[in-house]
């Protein structure tokens, strides 16, 4: 795919477009390097200023230390998200009390080397700026939100079939108990930091609140790749992984689930471990197979449930066929993106592509349920690349592409946050895109999305859209918890109802901030209003 195309207009003012009220007022902000980021230090006396950011108009200070001196960098990430939020901070500043603004900006200044964690921080911020200036209650509760009960961090000993000894970083990140047991996956990947889970925390905060069950917040996971690593050099990461994380979960505590590089046969692991020390067999982890604890549906849940929320889409913006007929692109070639496709299949759509991170597979006359089944041995089974079924002559891989330069009706970003940029929401508008539904975790960057926004494609929020896995993972808990196991078609009932009720919540909060139609705002307004209610009703904790 060709990324030298010229930025639209529509992606030339980038999340300052959002602000409205700033548009022809904000400061000018400084473009930082990356190699300013990471290799500057700032000075002794601009160091000694930062303390007294607490008695002061915190974000003008911040401008003011920057626009000194540029090298002074260590202190601002070379990404647009934080500069936007020290826009946003500073416009709020006009509005409320200085004590509140300066408490609010330190608290997003010290994640300043986290730019995953600040762009979805700064995407609730501007979703609900309009309740956190008109109440005080909720402003002073939102720097309580952003900040994690608990972060565990821990060492990862493990021996390769070689006998040498490797050491991989293991996190967990305990967001929120407000609104039950922390809940969130695990993911085991080479990219994974502290940013990125605090990022996947936070928004599982929200998405949980959106699902009705009683589930907090967490995510987790290590710098581990299980990629190439046979069975037992799995198996051996995953009991050491577990030796020291089951010492911080359990039922009514915190109960983790699988993510990126953590399926079927990692929960099998984990769990085996978690019994092996605690000489307990009970609901720990949830993903677990359906003859030892697990649920059915829990696998297909996350890709069923975007797929059903998309066709609520669909038929709320007059589509009345909903997604039947509909093209669909798809990215990732995991859980998510094979079952969102088995389910288009179901209701008449015909996904076109998938892709890994060597490229994409395409197929012009839609993927039938033998290739799909195709493409779950090589995956689930082989645990191969795409390129392997290459040369099947209904196939065509485009090596180190993307799927979103093809022509569809339908895009679902179902790999990993951030895959689908401003170039590639350029060429899903001008190939006639009507939706994107977001399958991954905050896959659409803010430019995308802006210009997505602009050109009236309809986007369904990964918080909403995607819920559908944590739901059926707050069923198994709950018949986990009284011993039960419901049929396949009982869980997939429970589902739609639960995609149903997270669609038709969305589109009522938007409504009422008087957002029609914009269902990310309408998430996180939807979100933010039941876990603040609740964090106001438990007192400061």
């Amino acid at each position: 795919m060709n990324n030298t195309q010229t930025t639209p207009q529509c992606l030339s003012t980038g999340l300052n477009a959002i602000k409205n009220a700033k548009q022809n007022a904000a400061a000018p902000m400084i473009r930082l390097s990356s190699r300013q980021a990471h290799g500057s230090r700032i000075s002794q006396e601009r160091r000694a200023l930062l303390p007294k950011l607490s008695a002061r108009r915190g974000t003008s200070d911040i401008k003011a230390i920057l626009s000194e001196d540029p090298t002074d960098s260590e202190y601002l990430t070379d990404n647009h998200v934080d500069r936007a939020m020290l826009t946003w901070s500073d416009s709020v500043c006009d509005t409320v009390d200085d004590g509140r603004c300066s408490v609010l900006t330190q608290a997003l200044y010290r994640d300043r080397t986290e730019p995953e964690f600040l762009q979805t921080v700064h995407e609730i911020m501007v979703s609900t700026e309009s309740l956190l200036m008109e109440n005080p209650k909720y402003f002073d509760v939102f720097q309580r939100m952003i900040e994690p009960e608990r972060v565990i961090t821990f060492r990862v000993p493990w021996v390769d079939d070689n006998g040498r000894t490797h050491v991989n970083r293991g996190f967990r990140v305990q967001m929120s108990s407000t609104l039950g047991p922390y809940k969130g996956g695990l993911r085991f990947h080479p990219t994974v930091n502290l940013s990125i889970l605090k990022f996947l925390a936070f928004e599982q905060l929200f998405k949980n609140a959106l699902t009705g069950v009683s589930l907090g917040a967490g995510k987790g996971g290590a710098d581990f790749d299980p990629k190439g690593k046979s069975d037992t050099e799995v198996m051996r990461f995953c009991q050491s992984f577990m030796t020291e994380l089951c010492k911080h979960i359990g039922p009514g505590v915190d109960v983790p689930a699988g993510d990126i590089g953590v399926g079927g046969r990692e929960i099998g692991y984990l769990y085996g471990q978690y019994k092996r020390l605690t000489g307990r067999f009970e609901g720990a982890l949830t993903g677990k197979g359906p003859t030892w604890g697990g649920s059915h549906i829990r696998p297909e849940a996350t890709g069923y449930g975007a797929v059903y929320f998309s066709e609520h889409m669909m038929r709320g913006a007059g589509h009345v066929k909903g997604l039947e007929g509909m093209r669909a692109a798809i990215s990732g070639s995991g859980n998510v993106a094979q079952f969102a496709a088995e389910k288009l299949l179901d209701l008449g759509a015909t996904p076109m592509t998938f892709s890994d991170s060597g490229g994409t597979l395409y197929c012009e006359t839609g993927f039938t349920r033998d290739h799909l089944a195709l493409i779950q041995d090589l995956k689930n089974n082989k645990r191969g690349r795409l390129s392997a079924i290459a040369d099947v002559p209904e196939f065509t891989y485009l090596p180190e592409s993307t799927p979103w330069g093809m022509s569809c009706d339908v895009a679902f970003p179902c790999a990993t946050q951030n895959e689908l940029k401003a170039e590639d929401a350029q060429n899903l508008v001008a190939n006639g895109c009507m939706a994107v539904v977001e399958g991954a975790n905050m896959p659409t960057t803010p430019e995308a999305y802006q210009c997505l926004k602009e050109s009236g494609v309809l986007f369904g929020p990964a918080k909403a859209a995607n819920a559908g896995g944590v739901g059926v993972s707050g069923l198994e808990m709950a018949q986990n918890s009284g011993g039960l196991s419901w049929t396949r078609e009982e869980v997939d009932s429970q589902l739609k109802d639960m995609m149903k009720n997270i669609y038709d919540e969305t589109s009522a909060a938007a409504l009422r901030v008087g957002q029609p139609n914009d269902l990310r705002t309408g998430a996180d307004v939807a979100a933010f209003l039941r876990v603040a209610d609740a964090m106001i009703d438990q007192g400061c904790v």
